[in-house]
C-alpha cells in the first residue's frame, strides 16, 4: 500500500491502479474516465477522452451518468476522485472506481 493509500485510506474493492487503467485503454477496454480537477487543471494536461465533471458540479451532474457504464474517476492526486467515487457507490452506482495516485501516478499520454 502506497503513502497516498494509506493517506486517503484506498478502497481497493473501488479502485485501481494507473497502470490498470493504461493496459485498460490499449486493450480497448469500455471504460469511461471522468476527470474530476477545476477545468484550469484538465487544460494543463489529461488522460486523452477523459470528460470533465468538476467535483464541485458532480453533484448536478450524476444523474446524467449510465449506471451501466464502466467508470474511472481521476483528479491529481487520488483524494478528489475517492471522493467522487464514494458518492457515485452512494448513488447506487456499482462500476465506478478511483484511480489511485491520480495524475501524478499517470504514466500514459497526456493530451491537452
Amino acid at each position: 500500500m502506497s503513502f497516498l493509500d494509506r493517506l486517503f485510506g484506498a478502497d481497493t474493492a473501488h479502485s485501481i491502479t494507473a497502470e490498470e487503467v493504461a493496459t485498460q485503454l490499449e486493450t480497448g477496454e469500455k471504460i469511461q474516465i471522468i476527470d474530476v480537477r477545476q477545468p484550469s487543471e484538465y487544460r494543463q494536461g489529461h488522460i486523452p477522452g477523459a470528460r470533465l465533471v468538476p467535483l464541485s458540479e458532480l453533484n448536478a451532474q450524476w444523474s446524467k451518468l449510465k449506471r451501466d457504464e464502466t467508470y474511472v474517476m481521476v483528479c491529481r492526486s487520488g483524494a478528489r476522485s475517492q471522493q467522487a467515487t464514494q458518492f457515485l457507490l452512494s448513488k447506487g452506482f456499482s462500476n465506478v472506481k478511483n484511480m489511485r495516485g491520480g495524475m501524478l501516478a499517470w504514466r500514459g499520454p497526456v493530451q491537452k
